[in-house]
């Protein structure tokens, strides 16, 4: 470890003694051939892999180490990329004009040039969509609208509820990240989505593959980045008006946004609401284990909800500092299936229930989200100093009739400082803070170095119990170098220190419980938790290759990562009502610790693209629950036990893309994911993984632009999904059969005087086909995926300036 700390020393030793080396300063505008100004028009020099975006005002500024002579390439969205050699000598200007296309072609992902820079650039896989694509494929929530995206999933539970899996991981491996910040909650939940408002939304990157590296413990399988707005022109003030309706839960839902700046000072403030009600299944009845419940109107009875959510942001922007404050509070309220919430069907009364289709009873939860975040850069002599602060605090809270189990009374005692129907109540704050910094004065070589840190405070609350207080800090170091070896090829290696510790506190029932010992029967308060204090450390690191030329891209990376065992893993002990199980952790888990080597090969030339990311991923201790023999009787009406536990793991797997542009306005696409798991020790060797998801293929087709009267920008398109049979299971898993669901899409910008109005209608699931998803974990009661559902959005932009 001293040797780790000695490589900190050294490098910050050389940062010093570099700071002192002269550069060149290369500057310019970049205009269109009307010389209007485009700003985030993006500038870049291969030779010594860096560039910059430029200003509100179309203006960059770029360090050079060494004069000479350079290959500069632009980019903008909608413009051919600009390329030129250029001699660098001293303090160089030279501005730039670009050439509007008159159709730019895209990929399976909505796709601009900073995309196409970034992909090529990163050794690992990476997908970038803008808002215009997350508006083309909203869905019920943030993960829905990405599953177009190869080689992501969703693990979905009712209409408003899901979580991102990246190549079959989900959880807590996928590391969600909002205004560079670690987005935190009790994503550990199956019934516990991301509290975020993708409306919000202004770009999302989505990383495939390991990234500890630069996020630390989470990233074991991969990263969503979610920017929110940009930072807007001077002396502006504009905004945007969002509508949104749903067919099949009655939603309808709008989001306002209004910013301001007024020379270095700016503030965007947005709003969104949203109402649904229950939505629909393509049947009539499902069958939860031995019990066929009835559904009125096909209808998944206290299904409904509701979301609030208001984003505030304001700042200072200068060429060389700028800083920005983000404020948020998500707020939503969902009702839980009611016929199968602790595993009680009988129970409910259908003739309540029944009646509206838009309220929420009991059971539900309710989750309050909020942020503050704190984002500052400043840049000086090819120096980039970046920090994020950021304070979280999820509330959490879950309702329902108190019923008596095992050794529970009857009635609930009144003399409890206690809300008898508070189920339960998860309290959680988190203060996060990230120091970046990036040096490029070095000819061909870019040096990052980071710290981050994190502490975590979680209360709970109610009478149900499954993990108990705690609270977990981590902290980490890491330094990462690209290096150009050439115009063509690019290495970078990075390595990673990190720290952590959880701390949980003991549990004891609120009820006493009949216990017997030789005979003699005793009351007792039961113990469900211990006290437990665990501290992990670990060393990640990672090498990639990147190789550009022409048409043709390959890259390559091979790293270790890990991931820290949650306080669920550790300290679990209660029912889990949404998976229908009684879940027991184990305090001795080792940290999590995946060896992988990921790949890409991509051909782009003029208006043909192929591609493949395959990927080989070995775990030597994942961490999964493994079902027992055993049924609880204690707390539950006889649900299964399931004890975490850890195995050796061999994945593999990976994505394609090839799309065609056959003519100019016709856009032909196939797009293909596959996962392989296997275990090679513990009990279930030989077996996959629980929730594996089964091979799929996307059949895209895209007709654009169509101009008519005051139509513009038209296109129709239309997405054929085939997904195969998931045979490959874990018992007590069942079999997938396969299924094909057939999604049609249609939109256009309309011109009214002078306001834009972009219209986009979408409808999923076009032939109401009945079918189940594997991962999804309404699968374990047989309950289908949602049935037809159109979705319509428009979208009215507007904005002024201001003298």
């Amino acid at each position: 470890m001293n040797r780790f700390y000695m490589l900190f020393i050294l490098l910050g030793m050389y940062f010093v003694s570099a700071y002192s080396q002269e550069s060149y300063i290369f500057s310019g505008k970049v205009t269109d051939h009307k010389n209007v100004t485009l700003p985030g028009a993006s500038v870049y020099i291969p030779a010594i892999d860096n560039g910059v975006f430029t200003d509100s005002n179309g203006n960059y500024h770029l360090h050079i180490a060494k004069k000479g002579t350079y290959v500069v390439q632009v980019s903008f969205l909608g413009y051919d990329t600009y390329t030129d050699t250029i001699m660098i000598t001293a303090n160089t200007k030279h501005n730039i004009k670009l050439t509007a296309l008159a159709m730019s072609l895209q990929e399976v992902v909505v796709k601009d040039n900073y995309a196409a820079s970034r992909k090529k650039e990163e050794s690992l896989n990476v997908e970038v969509v803008n808002n215009k694509f997350i508006q083309q494929n909203l869905g019920g929530s943030l993960s829905q609208s990405l599953e177009r995206l190869p080689g992501v999933s969703m693990i979905g539970i009712g209409s408003g509820q899901s979580k991102p899996v990246i190549r079959g991981l989900g959880f807590n491996r996928v590391l969600v990240v909002e205004n560079n910040i670690k987005h935190e909650g009790q994503q550990w939940g199956s019934d516990h989505g991301l509290e975020i408002d993708q409306f919000a939304a202004n770009r999302i990157e989505v990383i495939k593959g390991p990234a500890s590296l630069m996020y630390g413990s989470d990233a074991i399988g991969g990263v969503i980045d979610v920017k929110q707005s940009e930072i807007p022109t001077p002396n502006t003030v504009g905004g945007q008006v969002n509508l949104i309706g749903k067919s099949n839960n009655n939603l309808v839902g709008s989001s306002v946004n209004v910013f301001i700046r007024k020379n270095k000072l700016f503030a965007d403030l947005r709003g969104t609401v949203m109402d649904y009600g229950d939505y629909k299944v393509p049947t009539d009845s499902i069958s939860i284990y031995s019990y066929k419940a009835g559904l009125h109107d096909h209808l998944m009875r206290n299904t409904a909800g509701k979301e609030q959510d208001v984003h505030f942001s304001f700042g200072l922007i200068q060429p060389d500092f700028q800083t920005r404050f983000f404020v948020s509070n998500v707020y939503t309220k969902s009702g839980f299936f009611a016929n199968t919430h602790g595993l009680e069907p009988q129970r409910v009364n259908t003739e309540v229930h029944d009646k509206s289709s838009r309220d929420i009873l009991f059971p539900y939860q309710s989750v309050n989200h909020s942020k503050l975040i704190n984002k500052t850069i400043k840049t000086w002599d090819g120096i980039r100093l970046e920090t994020d602060i950021g304070v979280q605090r999820n509330l959490r809270r879950e309702k329902s009739k108190y019923i008596a189990h095992g050794d529970m009374p009857a009635n609930f005692p009144e003399t409890l400082n206690m809300d008898p129907d508070m189920e339960r109540e998860f309290d959680k704050y988190i203060y996060s803070a990230n120091v970046k910094t990036s040096y490029s004065k070095i000819e061909r070589l870019k040096l990052f170095s980071g710290i981050n840190a994190e502490y975590q405070n979680n209360s709970i609350g109610g009478r149900g119990f499954i993990i108990p207080d705690y609270n977990l800090w981590s902290m980490g170091l890491h330094l990462v170098s690209k290096y150009t070896l050439s115009d063509r090829s690019k290495l970078q290696a990075g390595i990673r220190f990190d720290r952590g510790a959880i701390n949980t506190k003991e549990y004891y029932d609120w009820f006493p419980s009949t216990v017997e010992q030789n005979g003699v029967e005793t009351e007792e308060y039961l113990q469900r938790a211990d006290k437990i204090n665990k501290v992990y450390e670990n060393i990640s690191w990672s090498l990639g290759y990147v190789y550009n030329h022409q048409a043709l891209s390959l890259k390559s990376n091979i790293g270790k990562s890990f991931r820290m065992p949650i306080a669920k893993e550790l300290a679990a002990n209660g029912v889990n009502y949404h998976r229908f199980s009684y879940e027991v952790g184990k305090s001795d888990l080792d940290a999590e610790v995946s060896y992988q080597l990921d790949m890409g090969a991509e051909y782009n030339k003029n208006h043909f693209a192929i591609g493949i990311t395959p990927f080989v991923n070995f775990f030597p201790n994942y961490i999964y629950l493994n079902p027992s023999d055993k049924h609880d009787s204690q707390y539950g009406l006889g649900n299964q036990i399931f004890y975490y536990t850890q195995s050796s793991v061999f994945r593999y797997g990976g994505e394609m893309h090839f799309h065609w542009e056959v003519i100019p306005q016709l856009q032909l696409g196939i797009m293909g994911e596959y996962v392989y798991s296997q275990q090679l020790s513990g009990e279930k060797e030989g077996f996959t993984l629980p929730f594996s998801p089964p091979p799929s293929a996307l059949f895209s087709v895209k007709y654009q632009p169509i101009h008519f009267n005051l139509a513009h920008n038209a296109y129709l398109s239309m997405d054929y999904r085939m997904t195969a049979a998931q045979n490959q299971i874990v018992p007590p898993e069942n079999k997938t059969d396969g299924y094909q669901v057939l999604t049609l899409n249609a939109g256009a910008d309309f011109q009214l005087g002078n306001q834009q109005i972009n219209v986009s209608v979408s409808v999923h699931n076009v032939l109401n086909t009945k079918y189940y998803n594997h991962t999804s974990y309404y699968r374990l009661i047989n309950v289908p995926e949602s049935g037809r559902n159109a979705v319509l959005t428009i979208s009215i932009p507007f904005s002024a300036h201001m003298h």
